[in-house]
C-alpha cells in the first residue's frame, strides 16, 4: 500500500504489538459493513475497512522482516547469518524470531505451515525452538527427521550431532548423580556443547572458562 500503514491505523511506529492490535480492532469495529446496511456510505466504509486490513496486513509483515516502514527489504532475506557465512533459507523469518528469542511466535507460523509443505528445514526449526526452551529430547527428534530427510545438510547435522552429545551428557549426569555426584569436568562439558548449539542460530550463551 502507498500509505503509511501507521498512520492509516493511527498509532506511532514505535507502539507494541498490543497497541497495533487495538487500534485494529477499534477501526475494523467501526468500518465493519454490518453498520452499513443502506447507508450512503457503505461504499465509503468498504474502502476505508479494506484500507485497515491491508495497513495491519503490511504492519505485520514489516516487523516478521524487522523493517520499518520505506526501508528496502534485505536483497539477502532469504538468506541467514550462520557464523561467518550466509545459509539459504525458506523461513527468514522464523529464525529471527529464534534468534531473537520470540519462541511462541515462531511456532505459531511453524505450526501454520500445512502438513504436506513441511521440509527439512521446518522440522530442523522445530527443533531449535524445542532446544532452546530446554526440551532437548523433542529437539532430538525433530533434529534427526531434518537429517533423515536432508542427509547433505551440515547445518542440520552440526546441530544434530551438538543434541546429541547434550543429551548423551544429561544421561550421563543422571545416571552419575544417582551414583553418588558428578565432576566439574562433565559439568563444563555440558556447558559447552549448550553453547555451541545456541550460537548455531546467531545466540550469546555464556562460556565454561
Amino acid at each position: 500500500m502507498n500509505k503509511n500503514p501507521y498512520t492509516v491505523l493511527g498509532v506511532s511506529e514505535n507502539a507494541t504489538d498490543a497497541e497495533i492490535k487495538k487500534a485494529y480492532r477499534e477501526l475494523a469495529k467501526k468500518y465493519h459493513p454490518d453498520n452499513y446496511h443502506d447507508s450512503p456510505l457503505a461504499d465509503v466504509a468498504s474502502e476505508k475497512m479494506k484500507e485497515v486490513n491491508e495497513a495491519y496486513d503490511e504492519i505485520q509483515k514489516l516487523r516478521r522482516e524487522g523493517r520499518r516502514y520505506g526501508q528496502a527489504r534485505d536483497p539477502q532475506h532469504n538468506a541467514y547469518s550462520s557464523g561467518n557465512a550466509y545459509v539459504h533459507t525458506n523461513y527468514p523469518d522464523v529464525r529471527r524470531l529464534i534468534e531473537s528469542g520470540r519462541y511462541d511466535d515462531a511456532l505459531v507460523i511453524l505450526n501454520g505451515i500445512p502438513n504436506e509443505k513441511r521440509d527439512a528445514e521446518w522440522y530442523f526449526l522445530v527443533g531449535m525452538v524445542n532446544y532452546r526452551q530446554g526440551w532437548v529430547d523433542n529437539a532430538y527428534t525433530n533434529f534427526k527427521t531434518a537429517c533423515d530427510m536432508d542427509p547433505a545438510n551440515h547445518e542440520f547435522r552440526h546441530v544434530f550431532n551438538m543434541c546429541n552429545a547434550q543429551r548423551n551428557y544429561s544421561n550421563h549426569q543422571y545416571n552419575t548423580t544417582s551414583r553418588g555426584g558428578c565432576s566439574s569436568c562433565d559439568i563444563c562439558s555440558g556447558i559447552l556443547c549448550a553453547d555451541c548449539c545456541c550460537e548455531c542460530m546467531g545466540g550469546d550463551c555464556i562460556r565454561c572458562c
